[in-house]
């Protein structure tokens, strides 16, 4: 009788387009549209099991509540019938592994997220606890107020949000899984593929563990496909397939001036100030335009292929609604497009300190100032000479370069002298969109959203490399967050279209044969 109500719903919504898609006579595919039935009856349920699991702390550093999140995910699969294990080695988080066996299958297929997020200040947040998920009517920029959790058959809008550390970032494909694998068995529509699920705790912290984690245990994991579900849709909201990912690493640079802060009327004009000489640092790096003037950055650029060029040409324009939602008069490349710049390797400033300002301002020549640099990286540029190169530029400044305290002997040797404290990174990956396997995936992601952006390079950074290297399997990037989630900021956020969408994204992408 459940299979008869389903198959009778399914064919009254069959003229039917998801909310999210961007066509109205698009029709989903008959795994999408059990998906999309079986959220129907159950969102409240969904949302309950969504709401306890964003209820656990989840920082990466945190390994009590971290093996908590290990263990809750662990049962979430379990109850779904995945066999499952905790994939371990010293000092690190667990992965959370789960297989599924079609029988008959000739392929198999790893679904890869992280369930660990960014740090958080709670003080920062709407409410002051960012692991108490809170249910909103829009967004916090439009005055969205907070509402009750829906029980079972009461409305629900999708246009609400959920908001919560990894609401989006990355727990909401998760659950998105965890729906889909409830709906395709409830319809009886069968898997496509030998499944895995590779869920991992500490992504967040820069994956320093993934690799070895990878190495131990390379034959369970042996796959033809690794699916990465992380990361936002496009600015339109039309559903992202992304086939590679920017590589990733960061330094810290810190100017010394004199050994103790001075009283900026007795010394300022003689003292040397920290502040002013690493801005004049940083400003010679890049031009009014962003392009970066360090030699040799762009040197090495694997270039696109043909299909990749198609895909950049075919991608929606953004720019000028982003600026508008931005408040944002003019933005950097000379002229280029967001979709140009993110194929290029970048140079960023995430935090500046120096002195104080505001209320505890004081009349001082500061005593050291320091700059937290991010550099996203791309395919052809290995993250260690990216670094070498900033460094080149800046000794070609007069800069003597350190990597501890200096005691008196150097500060008296050198007049122009930086610290750079490196923190490791990887490189970035890419997986061929003309690829058969490739095609399949878009097929599948078509049949179930309708027109979808294809994009060569996301500008986000996941550790791809260890899966394209060492694994040497192609990976390809299924994102489901709205792109207005706040994504490792206060206020993190998931639209619940998004997340209705993702459900059935992702029975599509375990049912594609």
């Amino acid at each position: 009788m459940r299979l008869v109500t389903t198959l009778l719903v399914i064919a009254l919504t069959v003229c039917m387009a998801s909310p999210g898609a961007s066509q109205s006579d698009f029709t989903p595919s008959a795994a999408a549209l059990a998906a999309r039935s079986y959220r129907t009856a159950h969102e409240s349920e969904i949302l309950m099991e969504f709401a306890g699991l964003l209820a656990l702390p989840n920082v990466a550093s945190d390994a009590p509540n971290i093996r908590r999140n290990a263990d809750a995910i662990r049962l979430l699969l379990e109850r779904r019938g995945v066999r499952t294990q905790l994939l371990e080695v010293d000092s690190a988080p667990p992965v959370v592994y789960g297989e599924v066996t079609t029988p008959g299958a000739d392929r198999t297929i790893v679904f890869y997220a992280h369930y660990d997020g960014q740090p958080v200040e709670p003080e920062k947040w709407a409410g002051g606890d960012p692991f108490s998920p809170v249910l909103r009517s829009d967004t916090l920029e439009k005055g969205g107020r907070e509402l009750p959790w829906p029980q079972q058959g009461e409305r629900i809008d999708p246009e609400w949000r959920i908001y919560g550390r990894s609401s989006s970032d990355d727990k909401a494909p998760i659950i998105a899984m965890a729906a889909a694998l409830d709906a395709l068995r409830e319809a009886r529509i069968p898997l496509g593929a030998n499944i895995k699920f590779f869920f991992e705790g500490e992504e967040e912290a820069g994956s320093p563990h993934l690799e070895r984690i990878v190495e131990k245990y390379r034959d369970l994991l042996k796959a033809d496909l690794w699916l990465i579900c992380d990361g936002p849709v496009d600015q339109t909201r039309r559903q992202q397939v992304f086939f590679g990912v920017r590589g990733v690493t960061s330094i810290d640079l810190t100017v010394y001036g004199p050994r103790r802060e001075l009283h900026s009327g007795h010394y300022g004009n003689w003292a040397p100030n920290p502040a002013m000489m690493l801005a004049q640092l940083l400003a010679s790096m890049k031009d009014p335009d962003g392009k970066i003037l360090i030699d040799g950055y762009y040197d090495g650029i694997e270039p696109f292929g043909e299909a990749e060029k198609r895909a950049l040409a075919e991608a929606p324009a953004v720019d000028e609604m982003l600026k508008r939602e931005l408040g944002l008069a003019r933005t950097e490349g000379g002229g280029r497009t967001l979709m140009e710049m993110l194929a290029l390797p970048s140079l960023n400033i995430r935090g500046l300190g120096s002195g104080s300002t505001g209320d505890t301002a004081r009349n001082v020549v500061p005593s050291t100032a320091t700059a937290a640099i991010d550099i996203r990286l791309v395919k052809g540029i290995d993250y260690r000479t990216a670094v070498d190169r900033v460094l080149a530029h800046i000794r070609k400044q007069g800069y003597h370069i350190i990597e501890s305290e200096p005691d008196d002997s150097v500060r008296l040797k050198y007049p122009r002298m930086v610290r750079v404290n490196r923190h490791g990174g990887y490189n970035a990956a890419r997986t061929p969109m003309d690829l058969p396997i490739s095609q399949m995936v878009i097929r599948a992601v078509e049949g179930a959203r309708g027109r979808i952006t294809k994009m060569p390079t996301l500008g986000g950074s996941v550790p791809l490399y260890v899966f394209t290297d060492i694994l040497k399997t192609p990976t390809i990037g299924i994102p489901i967050a709205n792109h207005d989630n706040n994504q490792h900021s206060i206020n993190e956020n998931i639209r619940l279209q998004n997340l209705w969408d993702g459900i059935e994204v992702m029975a599509a992408l375990l049912a594609m044969k």
